[in-house]
């Protein structure tokens, strides 16, 4: 029998499905009616043999594996994991092409550089035909875990970055009742944090987002502690304390013992997702289809999602773990930027599709109910928007979600930003979200002007009707003399695809445009 390894889920290195500088990232396809993702979930188990081998688990050489590299015959190797995708063809979202791409041969690459976040070993479990036999270079060999340091003094980094003054690192005091562990991220933060924090059972676990970088911080702790965490951020000097009371009051000869990836400072898209379950706790309605739903994380929690970034939900819907991502929101447009660093509460804003895959399930949720969420991913980065003195927003449908966080920011925290624009589409006035905050605020900040494009308006409608084209955007972005202009899009991907080509036309470059790919 094959010794077939359970591989951590997402991969490690879970990519944000956000594509910087403007590239547009992976393409979709109009999959055929019946083709769907819940669709291929239900063909998986009707009990057919999608390997061809009709259960058997074999072990495939490369030259075996370069036979099967046609449509009909479509074999590829993702993680040293033989997978028969032949039958998945006419299912998967990138279409025939892009599979093509790995027919035949080791897939590992061209699946991290499009979606490693998506959990294929359960999609595709019923397709597997076997492991490779020989040695497959993967990208997860790159990764592997350093050995745990022995001691907690000094700290040391395992993988710095080029410049190892650049480096953060941490440092721990303590009174009678109390622990304090001080990271020093030698940079400032961001307003909306950067840092996740679990405790659970004694563990605690740290990380802090920094850019494309990420530092952890994984200890069981030496004694006993309370379940609660606080965290105080000093935002000019980038500092973060954290903050834990103890259960006995005594003096601790040491912090704790180093647990894997401790005091590590690794670039984010090499550390696997962490879950932790959060429950749902109120579920608003924001219009005839969508909902802001806010979720409660578990008590030593605390997760600061940075402006721009996502989560991933995730939860299993007949036997198989289905993955999205979603872009938190404030509790509401207006609401203070000044929020607690304790609070955790998620707040999700999601259009329910009666087909869809997650959705329906989160629909389904009552007040309560669990489910699982990620850490904070995503490589958007506020540092374009210093000197930016334009920004214009591009939105359809729920692809208002990233820009809703970007709005409050522009106007609260850059003052050089002396203009933000939205420009809003959807198909009729009952699908617009948040449109009396968005009106409310236009009217009272003179530095903020929204703009909705109907496609199926009603009669009554006096603004602006059809979809996107290159006069409607060529009337919006207006460049005046001296201005720095940023332009962000977000949307389906053939808005998307469509909206970025006529920007480009008009002469906007890579640096000036970034597009959140959902």
């Amino acid at each position: 029998m094959l010794n077939i390894p359970t591989q951590a889920f997402p991969a490690p290195g879970s990519q944000q499905r956000v594509s910087p500088s403007g590239q547009s990232g992976r393409n979709k396809v109009a999959l055929k009616p019946g083709h769907s993702l819940m669709d291929w979930i239900r063909f998986t188990k009707s009990g057919k043999d999608l390997t061809g081998l009709r259960g058997r688990l074999i072990e495939v050489t490369q030259d075996e594996l370069q036979k099967h590299s046609t449509r009909d015959d479509c074999w590829t190797c993702i993680r040293g994991m033989v997978y028969n995708v032949t039958p998945y063809m006419d299912y998967h979202p990138g279409g025939e092409e892009e599979l093509m791409k790995a027919a035949g041969r080791d897939g590992t690459e061209l699946f991290d550089q499009v979606h490693r976040w998506v959990n294929y070993e359960s999609m595709l479990k019923e397709c597997l035909v076997g492991r490779m036999a020989t040695k497959v270079t993967t990208a997860i060999q790159a990764i592997s875990p350093p050995p745990p340091p022995t001691s907690l003094a000094p700290p040391t980094s395992v993988a710095p970055p080029p410049d190892k003054d650049s480096r953060p690192r941490y440092d721990w005091f303590q009174t009678e009742v109390t622990v304090h562990l001080v990271v020093y991220a030698k940079r400032k933060i961001p307003s909306s944090g950067c840092t996740t924090i679990d405790l659970e059972a004694g563990v605690l676990r740290i990380e802090v987002l920094l850019g494309k970088m990420s530092y952890m911080i994984h200890l069981r702790l030496a004694d006993e502690v309370d379940g609660d965490v606080s965290v105080h951020n000093s935002l000019s000097v980038g500092k973060i304390q954290v903050t834990i009371r103890k259960q006995t009051k005594r003096k601790w000869t040491s912090l704790g013992q180093p647990l894997q990836f401790h005091n590590t400072f690794l670039r984010k898209k090499d550390r696997a997702l962490y879950y932790r379950g959060y429950v749902l706790v109120s579920k608003t309605e924001v219009n005839h289809n969508t909902y802001v739903f806010r979720f409660k994380p578990p008590r030593g929690t605390v997760l600061h999602v940075p402006v721009g970034q996502h989560v991933y939900l995730k939860a299993n819907i007949e036997d198989t773990e289905v993955v999205r991502p979603y872009t938190p929101v404030d509790q509401s447009l207006t609401a203070s930027s000044n929020s607690s660093s304790q609070d955790s509460d998620l707040y999700l804003m999601i259009k329910v599709y009666p087909e869809g895959a997650l959705t329906p399930h989160l629909d389904g949720l009552n007040f309560g109910d669990h489910l699982s969420v990620s850490g904070p991913e995503g490589t958007f980065s506020l540092r374009p928007l210093r000197d930016v003195t334009h920004l214009y927003l591009v939105a359809a449908g729920t692809g208002f979600t990233p820009m809703a966080r970007l709005i409050r920011l522009a106007l609260q925290e850059f003052d050089s930003i002396r203009q933000t624009k939205l420009l809003f589409f959807n198909r009729g006035e009952d699908d617009i979200l948040w449109r009396c905050e968005l009106n409310e605020l236009s009217a009272n900040n003179e530095r903020f002007q929204v703009e909705y494009v109907l496609s199926e308006p009603s009669d009554s409608w006096t603004g602006r009707r059809g979809r996107v084209d290159d006069s409607l955007l060529k009337d919006f972005l207006i460049r005046p003399e001296s201005s720095k202009v940023f332009v962000c899009v977000c949307g389906p991907t053939t808005f998307t695809e469509l909206t970025l080509r006529l920007l480009k036309q008009h002469g906007f470059s890579e640096e000036e445009l970034h597009v959140f790919q959902g």
